[in-house]
Parts: structure tokens; sequence; C-alpha cells
């Protein structure tokens, strides 16, 4: 092996390693739950819960099988876009421009020790730049979605 195969071979471990324990850290506006799960449990915990709520998963996507392909390990990763056709007809309703931002995702990392946290933006901050054009119903809309979302979160992070 080259010594530019070995350098490559080395920093690319140790961004893996970076990313495993960088996280994600609360922030304004998001709801972030560490769990002690394993990654792939979560995932599955999540797409349950998403369908007990009476919501669907609309999307899914993560750069980790991909990489994998490419030779390159990195933690996993997995954004699964929750929303449903009566919230989106509702939303529609109310601002065209607010659909821009269904499905709301919500994101499963890995950790460092093998568990994996659940993270995404409350559908209130999502719909936020909208409620001026939405109005009441809008604001009333995102409400009713928070309340889904952390139904969702709390079943599926326990």
């Amino acid at each position: 092996m080259s010594f530019k195969s070995l350098f490559l071979a080395a920093a690319l471990s140790f961004v893996a390693t970076l990313a495993l324990s960088d996280g994600i850290e609360p922030r304004e506006d998001w709801v972030v739950i560490k769990t002690s799960k394993p990654y792939n449990a979560l995932i599955g915990d999540v797409k349950s819960a998403i369908k007990a709520n009476g919501m669907g998963v609309v999307t899914q996507a993560g750069p980790t099988g991909a990489a994998a392909n490419r030779g390159i390990t990195i933690p996993g990763n997995r954004v699964i876009g929750v929303f449903n056709n009566k919230f989106a007809v509702a939303v529609l309703e109310t601002s065209t421009a607010a659909m821009i931002e269904a499905p709301i995702a919500m994101y499963i990392t890995e950790n460092a020790d093998g568990t994996a946290t659940l993270s995404y933006k409350t559908p209130s901050f999502v719909f936020a730049p909208y409620m001026a054009e939405g109005g009441e119903t809008l604001v009333g809309l995102a409400a009713d979605l928070d309340v889904r979302f952390a139904a969702i979160a709390a079943a599926a992070s326990q």
C-alpha cells in the first residue's frame, strides 16, 4: 500500500471517528432524544410509532449504505420524512408555499457507544415562516403536528 493510500485511509478513519463522537447536540426548536437503543432498532421503532400515530413514512434517505458501497465507514444516519395526506391538504388550504416543508424530517443518528439519537425540528418551528400567510389554521395544524411528533418520539425512544 502506498503512502498516499495509507494517508487517505487514516484520514477517512479519523473523519468517521469524529462523526461518531460529535452526535447531535440540543439546539433551539429541535427535539433531541439520546436513547439506549441500537441504531437499527431505533429506526424500526420510529417507523412503527409513525404508523401508530396516524402518520406515514413519505421518504427515507441516508448516506451510510452508499458510503459503505464506496468502502467508507461512517456512523448510521437516516432521515425519515413524516407526513400524511390529511395534513398535506389542510396545509395547502392555508399556504401553498408551506408545503415545501413537507414531509417533516425525523433524524436518527448512531452514537459512538452503539446507541442512537432521535432528532427533529418541531413542526411549529418548521412552519413558522408561513404563519402570517396561513393564519390561525396553520398555527393549529402545526400545534397538532407538534403533539403527534412528540408522541412518535416518546413511543420510539422508550
